[in-house]
């Protein structure tokens, strides 16, 4: 690049500018990267304490229904009556320009259930309830984990392009001002001489 740049004051300034303003989208985006790392990782720690959940009350889920088929028969004809939710409700907010999902699920009273008192028991009603947190627990990961994936994403991009400012923009116009630079001086040091001999010559 900069053996095709005319060394000229004004591109040595144009090019100063440049690697200025290059230096400060490295640093940008070097920062940028770091909130974004700190973000995921937050994320990631709340994701592992989501699935832990998910996994407990599965647990206790599975050994409440397990209990009510023993005492109810299998309750297979029941669970038809579990209505199917509708009410899931996706938002978006942004975090230093990556939008991030945010998933919420309108919570049905705790007292609401979809079958008759008469016909079941408490452990059926207890393995309803587990299930309904392990739906809400559900949609909470998959906001989270899709946030870790949309931020993971949104790094690799900005460190590509930091990685790009670093590595190729900021020493290719560091080259071309030195480049600019060192041509003017010596052009200087010419047009010294030169008025040198001349007035040499003048009073000679």
């Amino acid at each position: 690049m900069s053996n095709q740049v005319v060394p000229t004051k004004g591109n040595l300034l144009a090019t100063k500018k440049s690697l200025e303003l290059a230096r400060t989208g490295f640093e940008l985006l070097d920062r940028k990267r770091n909130i974004l790392i700190r973000e995921m990782m937050a994320l990631i720690d709340r994701a592992n304490a989501i699935q832990e959940k998910i996994d407990k009350t599965y647990e206790e889920a599975y050994a409440a229904l397990q209990v009510a088929n023993i005492t109810l028969g299998i309750c297979g004809e029941l669970s038809k009556a579990v209505p199917v939710d509708s009410g899931l409700n996706v938002a978006y907010r942004s975090v230093m320009g990556v939008e991030i999902p945010m998933v919420s699920l309108e919570k049905m009273p705790v007292s609401t259930v979809p079958f008759g008192l008469y016909s079941t028991n408490t452990m059926l009603d207890r393995a309803y309830l587990k299930f309904v947190d392990v739906k809400e627990l559900t949609a909470e990961l998959a906001e989270v984990e899709n946030s870790v994936y949309r931020l993971a994403d949104s790094i690799k991009k900005t460190q590509k392009r930091a990685n790009a400012l670093k590595n190729i923009m900021i020493p290719r116009f560091e080259t071309t001002a030195k480049f600019i630079s060192d041509a003017l001086e010596e052009k200087d040091r010419e047009e010294f001489s030169r008025l040198k001999v001349i007035k040499a010559q003048k009073n000679a």
